[in-house]
């Protein structure tokens, strides 16, 4: 970052308010292929509380297929119809979802609008089924002990709607085959200090002058996201209790989908929209937005909200052989206040995203390898071609 002042030097003087965190991560082969890893680190600090926004998508998605998994139902899988009921307060019905094949939601189709765009009332879907309480508890299981999901998306719901989650029914067409009765956590997973940031907050077009309390929200730190991404891409990695136990046709959908563009999206319908861009959710190298070549491919969940915009990543160059791993989180909100849709997304946050994933891609450009790597497991078909 140093040798390019002209795109770094306000974030490396003032890295502390920006709140920066980068994790960059070398992959080097052995002569079967096999990966091993060496990272760097800028700042990195497990302890410093950031909000994750949509980063939480992803474990939501890993957990959600390993519970269909261990229920082990007969015509019950990732593609199964699904409802949801309400059945308590802050609930909401879901009998259909039009922007599938066959208008009907399924964990499949949530999966898919986490991993292409980042939809939000997906991952309270994925929520509801895997419940609170188990979200933590899985996740704690498996080495992630400082996450904690402790609510859903763009919702305001209390701490106790929160702990409630909806009822769920799968169905094929001879009738339902699983039953989810409303799941309800009494364990606290709250931090036991309050978290509290800023000078002030807007709240119902009023500026309250106190610091915004995150001490309830999610909490995903970076170390543990790029950690959660080595374990689905290369999972004989990582210790097996750290593993997601689903199916190797399960491990590829999400790899599929991590890495399918939008403007190759039929279901949903992105490609129709010219919102959603190639580089939509692709923080590094493209800041968010516009064309994308055809030789490099991002297995990556995106988040932001609050001023924080964080990308955790897998990155692969087709073309020229080289891949690596880059997780990074910065804060934009020079003044203090959150809620006032006033953050420096564009013109500090999505630059330092393109910046740093450029920087760190030209460097791996032109990195000695002892052994070129063999990145066939990572190309997929996907439903549009380019």
């Amino acid at each position: 970052m140093k040798s390019k002042p002209d795109k770094f030097q306000q974030i490396l003087d003032s890295s502390d308010f920006y709140e920066v965190q980068i994790i960059y991560t070398q992959v080097n082969r052995d002569l079967e292929n096999k990966p091993s890893f060496k990272s760097f680190y800028f700042n990195l600090d497990s302890g410093q509380y950031f909000y994750p926004a949509s980063t939480v998508k992803l474990p939501a998605v890993l957990l959600a297929l390993e519970k269909l998994r261990a229920l082990n139902v007969q015509h019950l899988d990732k593609y199964t119809p699904m409802l949801h009921d309400s059945v308590y307060s802050g609930q909401s019905s879901v009998q259909k979802d039009t922007t599938s094949a066959n208008s009907m939601a399924s964990v499949a189709h949530y999966a898919k609008k986490i991993l292409v765009a980042s939809d939000n009332d997906a991952f309270n879907r994925l929520y509801e089924f895997i419940g609170q309480e188990n979200f933590n508890k899985e996740l704690r299981k498996k080495g992630y002990t400082d996450t904690r999901i402790l609510h859903r998306l763009e919702r305001a719901l209390s701490l106790d709607e929160n702990a409630h989650t909806e009822a769920i029914r799968f169905f094929q067409k001879h009738g339902v085959v699983y039953e989810q009765p409303m799941l309800m956590n009494e364990t606290p997973y709250a931090p036991s200090t309050s978290i509290l940031k800023g000078k002030g907050y807007i709240k119902k077009d009023t500026l309250v002058s106190n610091p915004f309390d995150f001490t309830y929200k999610n909490f995903f730190p970076l170390d543990e996201q790029q950690r959660m991404m080595q374990a689905i891409i290369f999972p004989e990695t990582v210790p097996a209790e750290s593993r997601f136990v689903i199916p190797e046709e399960d491990r590829a959908f999400v790899l599929q989908y991590m890495s399918q563009l939008p403007t190759e999206t039929t279901y949903p319908p992105y490609n129709q929209d010219d919102y959603y861009t190639d580089a939509y959710c692709k923080f590094f190298m493209f800041g968010g937005n516009g064309a994308m070549p055809k030789n490099i491919r991002i297995f990556n969940k995106v988040g932001d909200a609050y001023g924080y915009l964080i990308d955790n990543a897998y990155i692969v160059d087709f073309g020229n052989n080289i891949e690596f791993m880059l997780s990074a989180v910065i804060h934009v909100n020079k003044d203090g206040i959150y809620n006032d849709g006033k953050y420096e997304y564009e013109s500090i946050g999505q630059p330092f995203f393109k910046n740093i994933g450029n920087l760190i891609y030209e460097y791996e450009l032109s990195r000695i390898r002892q052994h070129q790597p063999d990145l066939s497991a990572f190309k997929f078909e996907y439903e549009i071609s380019r």
